[in-house]
């Protein structure tokens, strides 16, 4: 498996990241550990997870997916392998939210106790804090770094020019800077990441590992109406896509998926695998069918006039 670097990190992933918001959700831990198996056996070596999947579950607080990655790790004997990728930020409820100081080193502390482990690879702020000042957050990841729980941070969620400003805050206090930067970015989510932040991450440097390559499932062909979602847990991120843009880009993924004898998952990844800027898109599977389809990916290159086929459909 060629790796890549992520961003000047000083790290090395495999093309594809494991998305783990299905870990506890979608997917116990026996349906976890199967699958994460199956990964790291493809030689695959970054999982990304954070402190708040999957609140969203009811019954659920929170620390789901990083306790079931944690215990995996441990039973296989592997945390040295693996760079494991968390965030922190969201809302774990109690007024546990945010990226000041004192709040990033207590929650640290609980998803190194959840992960099993004594360092974070990748610790990135899951999204924007306006209330806190730049300073201060990356004042707290300084003294992460230099305690050893944390080796790099990333940004996941942020605006160019607040991801610019806190690059700026990184160099005027001395203090770490992100080295990555996790949007959300597709065939079908193009222009905020393509016109603002793409230019930022080339010129900075920075690895970018984008979330929802197949916005939600949508860019696999399995929703082409509105039955086909009813029901599922995505639905309410595939819905959005079932128009006449979204139909004209399946149609394109249709096409150049018969030429290459492949499905239109395997093309979405393979022209993200494309673009220069991305490091590694983050690809979740629940089975090892799923899982088998999205690994094959990375070797598929697309030629020219197919990545111009597709850029042309989804503009």
């Amino acid at each position: 498996m060629i790796k890549r670097k992520l961003g000047n990190t000083g790290m090395e992933i495999a093309p594809l990241v494991f998305g783990g918001n299905i870990f506890g959700w979608t997917a116990d831990q026996a349906a976890s550990f199967k699958v994460l198996d199956a990964f790291a056996a493809a030689g695959f070596n970054s999982v990304d997870t954070a402190d708040v999947y999957s609140r969203w579950v009811p019954g659920h607080a929170g620390g789901e997916s990083e306790t079931i990655l944690g215990e995996w790790m441990k039973q296989r004997g592997n945390r040295s392998k693996m760079i494991v990728a968390t965030k922190v930020g969201m809302d774990m409820g109690d007024g546990k939210k945010g990226l000041a100081k004192s709040y990033i080193l207590r929650a640290a502390e609980d998803s190194l106790r959840r992960l099993q482990t004594d360092y974070i690879d990748l610790y990135q702020s899951h999204n924007d804090d306006p209330d806190t000042p730049l300073e201060e957050t990356l004042g707290a990841y300084a003294e992460l770094i230099k305690q050893g729980k944390v080796r790099a941070i990333g940004a996941s969620n942020h605006k160019a020019e607040r991801l610019a400003a806190a690059i700026e805050t990184s160099r005027k206090f001395g203090l770490p800077a992100y080295q990555t930067l996790q949007p959300n970015y597709s065939l079908i989510e193009r222009a905020e990441y393509e016109n603002n932040l793409e230019p930022l991450c080339l010129k900075e440097g920075l690895g970018v590992i984008n979330y929802f390559p197949l916005a939600g499932g949508f860019l696999s062909g399995k929703y082409r109406s509105e039955s086909d979602a009813a029901g599922k847990a995505r639905a309410r991120n595939v819905t959005k896509y079932l128009n006449e843009r979204g139909f004209k880009i399946l149609a394109a993924l249709d096409q150049v998926a018969r030429k290459y004898n492949a499905t239109p998952a395997r093309i979405s990844l393979a022209w993200l695998l494309a673009r220069p800027s991305i490091t590694a898109p983050i690809v979740s599977a629940t089975n090892l069918d799923q899982l088998k389809d999205l690994i094959s990916s990375v070797e598929l290159k697309l030629d020219a006039d197919s990545i111009e086929f597709l850029n042309q459909a989804s503009a």
